[in-house]
């Protein structure tokens, strides 16, 4: 009997792995990195239950690190299948995973440079190398074009609106029975990119539970923030904004462009400081067809994105000196939960001044320093050092790009009965209770959120 085995994503958000096995083939759906908490990150160093070499084909949902950053270290460990996923996704997983590989061997130069690591020497999870081996093992699959990746399962990208390429992957089975793996859903009636689409039915359903227990913020229409960047110029203040640079950097931008046009903020300059992020615009101006009709109303030009002072900085030179400047400004940088990127180097030289804003405009995850911030710390470690915050602190989840839980229950009803069973994946578990008794109470479906390492039968 075929089953499912939950490698990651289960009772946390990151590090998402779910692996199904037929007993003749292996697949696995994501490869993503474990984010935040020291012991969830150790499980990134940690063998996978199975040999890497045994693991057929991989299918990833979308781009984003917890769903595709743990695949250059699969190759180096053996994984020689293909790695099927959407055009949208193979674009942006050459910039996410190269960036990552960068950031993990300047991570391990500077720990030895600085001595803060434990481990000597400071090893990189995987190389730069590892990296461009795995970007040659994707395979572009376009949405609703069903393939068989091995024997006996067959596959179908359905459009989830969460980022450029996002999808929810339609399985099925020898026999005819479908898992359906809902990735990261994305929202209705927001900016930018398209809202998700229905799946008509499945058997098994894995869901995301990451705002299982709230409800977004209604949309201000900008007020919010054009409150806080005029707030923060009045005080000769820098507005610092981590942001994740593929998917909320291209939100973030087009409600600076609009309050800009509108006249309900300064005209500051600009800056996006990841260089990630400046080529992922490119790909969303080429892949203009998928973004949301609204936005097409401009021509879907990369235009729609740049504010009257905007500049995307290029050189490290520009980075360093845009760092010690004191004059008023926006800066989008990435992490977007300040876990690492030049986005550190630009709070260590904020925080410590009450001018200045920091503002998060994403999910933060437990044991991340942008979850500290936001939940009140008054000093964060940074590159062995403590850092004391009496910068403000601010934080948007209108912007956020996961569904909440009105919205994970509005797209369930779009299936014509209900699966047999439903898996609350990619949650905490405040969150994934509460769902479930949402679920329970509004959709009368059967839920269980399981364990990491759990295995269960399809």
């Amino acid at each position: 009997m075929p089953t499912l085995t939950f490698l990651g994503a289960a009772q946390t958000v990151t590090g998402s792995k779910h692996l199904v096995d037929t007993g003749s083939h292996k697949v696995l759906v994501d490869a993503g990195l474990f984010q935040g908490h020291k012991q969830l990150r150790l499980r990134n160093w940690a063998d996978l239950p199975m040999p890497a070499k045994d693991i057929d084909a991989v299918v990833l949902t979308h781009a984003h690190l917890d769903h595709v950053g743990y695949l250059p270290r699969l190759v180096a460990q053996g994984f020689r299948g293909r790695v099927f996923c959407t055009p949208g996704t193979l674009d942006l997983a050459r910039l996410v995973l190269t960036d990552s590989a960068h950031l993990q061997e300047e991570d391990a130069r500077q720990a030895n440079r600085d001595g803060y690591s434990r481990h000597h020497p400071a090893l990189p999870l995987y190389t730069v190398a590892d990296a461009w081996r795995a970007i040659s093992q994707l395979q572009p699959l376009g949405y609703d074009r069903p393939v068989t990746v091995v024997p006996g399962i067959e596959i179908s990208f359905v459009p989830m609106g969460h980022l450029l390429g996002a999808a929810a992957v339609q399985m099925t089975l020898k026999g005819g029975r479908r898992v359906v793996f809902g990735g990261d859903l994305g929202r209705y009636n927001r900016p930018v990119l398209q809202d998700p689409r229905s799946v008509p039915a499945a058997d098994v359903l894995l869901v995301e539970s990451t705002y299982g227990d709230r409800i977004h913020e209604p949309d201000d229409n900008g007020e919010r923030l054009s409150r806080i960047i005029k707030d923060t110029a009045a005080a000769d203040g820098r507005v610092i904004i981590p942001a994740f640079a593929i998917g909320r950097v291209e939100e973030v931008l087009y409600w600076i462009k609009k309050l800009e046009d509108e006249q309900r903020i300064p005209i500051l300059p600009v800056y996006l400081d990841s260089p990630m992020a400046t080529e992922a615009l490119a790909f969303y101006g080429n892949r203009a067809r998928e973004l949301d009709p609204e936005f097409m109303e401009d021509g879907g030009k990369l235009a729609g994105f740049m504010t009257r002072r905007f500049t995307c900085v290029t050189s490290t030179q520009q980075s360093k000196d845009l760092t010690i400047s004191a004059k008023p400004a926006i800066v989008i940088s990435s992490s977007g939960m300040a876990t690492g990127g030049r986005v550190l180097h630009y709070l260590r030289a904020t925080l410590a001044s009450a001018r200045n804003t920091v503002l998060f405009v994403g999910y933060q995850a437990g044991g991340t320093r942008g979850r500290q911030l936001v939940d009140g710390a008054t000093q964060v470690k940074m590159h062995g050092r403590l850092i004391d915050v009496h910068a403000r602190i601010e934080k948007i989840d209108s912007m956020s790009a996961h569904a909440d839980a009105s919205e994970i229950v509005k797209w369930m009803t779009g299936f014509t009965r209900p699966p047999q069973m439903t898996y609350l994946v990619h949650g905490e578990p405040p969150a994934q209770a509460a769902l479930a008794q949402r679920i329970t109470k509004e959709l009368s479906w059967k839920t269980h959120t399981p364990a990491h390492g759990e295995t269960v039968d399809l």
